[in-house]
């Protein structure tokens, strides 16, 4: 019987030191990331959440947290000081818009956290990596095309994205840059279409009835050139022309509506996201990465989209 129970004290002992005497020191550390998502309700946000989970779950060393801010400025403010709270070791972060995301950004790089800005901008220096396109080539690209498609004449419907973010107003001024170069381009209508393709396509009903010659409109996405095609078609008004950017591969992708003719062209435009999480890692690891990192686009049309899907 004294035996047994001494027995039970050494087995209790033991355990005792395996689940609570463990030194924490022994186990690995994981660097914790956090990444503010601007919204998740376009195919490009989806596409983009997508390849940075896989890029990171292939990475051991990393915990990858993302939040959604849905579109809100102020839930982007709040989900990025919860991020700072929960002591993440680098952020990063897509912004709804610039201006508003700005000072919590600022906040976060002053309290010593590395910051990489992915796809869209703000309005400081307080970064360690921003990593996107150039959108503003993209735009002007965008305006070389249309004035290729149109023979440098025709009235053009210009849907933006939100307005307040970098991307849209770089596609806008690339764009505009690029058709003001020939005389014979008008654009007789613009909208922010908040990146979405239910935006695109009301946008393009109300434009159809108010105007009776539209050449070709240009969208600063896919979803958004696509929801104003499906307008078009709706409404039998043939011959518009369609442009957008996003490039996604994939049955529901640029690339595809423009194999099947619903776009005239797209650009590609990389999420980034792989990369971002590579970078994190050496920003974590002490190791020297580029403040900018500018990422290559091409132009889809229908001489290359099938080769591209």
């Amino acid at each position: 019987m004294t035996c047994n129970l001494k027995s039970r004290h050494l087995i209790f002992a033991l355990l005792a030191i395996l689940f609570f005497g463990c030194d924490k020191s022994d186990q690995p550390h994981k660097f914790l990331v956090g990444f503010s998502q601007c919204n998740s309700a376009e195919p490009w946000r989806e596409a983009m959440n997508k390849e940075m989970t896989q890029e990171a779950g292939k990475h051991s060393e990393i915990e990858l947290i993302i939040l959604d801010a849905q579109q809100d400025n102020s839930k982007q403010v709040s989900d990025i000081e919860n991020l700072i709270t929960r002591e993440i070791d680098l952020l990063i972060v897509s912004p709804n818009e610039a201006r508003p995301i700005t000072a919590v950004v600022e906040k976060a790089f002053d309290r010593g956290i590395p910051v990489i800005v992915l796809d869209r901008k703000v309005y400081t220096e307080k970064y360690t990596s921003f990593i996107g396109a150039d959108n503003r080539l993209i735009g002007e690209a965008a305006g070389k095309y249309t004035i290729e498609l149109l023979g440098g004449k025709g009235k053009v419907v210009e849907i933006w994205g939100l307005r307040g973010s970098t991307p849209a107003i770089e596609r806008h001024e690339g764009f505009r840059k690029a058709i003001s170069e020939v005389e014979d381009i008008e654009v007789i209508y613009e909208q922010d279409g908040a990146w979405l393709r239910r935006r695109g396509r009301e946008i393009m009903e109300n434009v159809l009835q108010r105007f009776s010659d539209i050449d070709l409109v240009y969208a600063h996405n896919d979803p958004m050139a696509i929801g104003a095609y499906l307008a078009a078609q709706n409404a039998q008004r043939p011959g518009i022309r369609f442009i957008g950017i996003d490039g996604l591969k994939g049955t529901e992708g640029g690339i595809k509506a423009v194999a099947t003719g619903m776009l005239d062209a797209t650009f590609v435009y990389p999420t980034g996201a792989a990369l971002a999480i590579t970078t994190a890692i050496k920003i974590l690891k002490n190791e020297k990465v580029d403040r900018n990192i500018t990422l290559q686009t091409q132009l889809i049309n229908k001489s290359n989209a099938d080769e591209n899907l």
